[in-house]
């Protein structure tokens, strides 16, 4: 925070503070006024007298205004002023995270030394796996693991870098970086339309087949490399399988075309600085288990 905001932050609440301190003594009445005075407040003939509040009502508000003042003076509250205890929610989060860590560092360690196919049938196991896919992995993969435009489906047996426990952890470890070139400036747009039709008949679909003869010429030079002589994928190169009918951005004719025409580029954060390597193991075999 700026210096000048912090002063805002400062000014604003010093001020609301005395103002409400004002508020309350100057319209206080120590003893009843003599007579039946009254606000002026009638309503279906009953008055409401004007008495002073009670006093012991009177003395929890003072309360709560030094309870504020202590308040801002030991935690902070007054822009950049840190609180003479020098709390901060990043510290009371690390301390409570290490706390947890120590209390379940022993059974995640037991779990570590099992294989992943091994404790990927423990509902413990799935339970915390749970809880970790969802702080870190259900944004993009959707609470239930079955992706979204863009991002895989967990929870099928379909797999773009493989489904093998090592394949997964290694994407959870270190990420993937997607990268599908683009081809509109070196296919134009016949050709575009031509790979299209081509993909379109790998997955049984029908289409012009001058169209997917001339579309075959172009997978062959262009894709195979890639996504294999038959289309099938390489997940070593986390190309997909273009024969199956799982798309990743859509399996109609216009988004085939526009993968092809603008290319597509995925990013897979990784995970090796953010988790631990027993919660790697234990979400590795959670998302294994989906799979399964």
């Amino acid at each position: 925070m700026t210096s000048f905001w912090s002063g805002w932050v400062i000014v604003l609440t010093a001020v609301t503070i005395v103002g409400l301190t004002w508020i309350l003594f100057a319209n206080r009445q120590a003893e009843r006024r003599t007579g039946e005075r009254t606000t002026g407040h009638e309503y279906d003939g009953i008055e409401e007298y004007d008495n002073p509040l009670p006093a012991w009502w009177f003395y929890m508000f003072v309360i709560t205004i030094v309870w504020g003042i202590g308040y801002l003076v030991v935690y902070p509250g007054m822009g950049n002023f840190p609180g003479l205890l020098g709390w901060t929610q990043v510290e009371q989060h690390d301390r409570a995270v290490a706390a947890a860590d120590e209390k379940f560092r022993a059974m995640r360690d037991r779990y570590l030394a099992l294989p992943v196919e091994e404790i990927a049938s423990d509902p413990a196991v799935m339970k915390m796996g749970a809880r970790m896919f969802g702080n870190n992995c259900a944004q993009c993969h959707g609470s239930d693991a079955g992706g979204a435009y863009g991002f895989p489906n967990l929870a099928d047996n379909d797999w773009i870098y493989g489904g093998t426990p090592e394949a997964i952890k290694a994407t959870l470890i270190n990420g993937r970086q997607a990268a599908m070139p683009a081809w509109q400036a070196i296919l134009g747009d016949q050709g575009i339309a031509e790979a299209t039709a081509y993909v379109l008949s790998l997955n049984g679909r029908d289409a012009d087949p001058a169209q997917v003869s001339a579309g075959k010429t172009h997978f062959t030079t262009y894709c195979a490399a890639c996504h294999g002589v038959d289309g099938t994928g390489n997940p070593a190169m986390g190309a997909p399988n273009l024969t199956n009918g799982v798309w990743l951005y859509g399996g109609s004719e216009a988004q085939i075309a526009h993968s092809l025409r603008a290319g597509r580029n995925g990013v897979m954060p990784a995970f090796k600085d953010t988790l631990s390597e027993d919660k790697i193991h234990i979400l590795t075999a959670y998302v294994y288990g989906l799979g399964k």
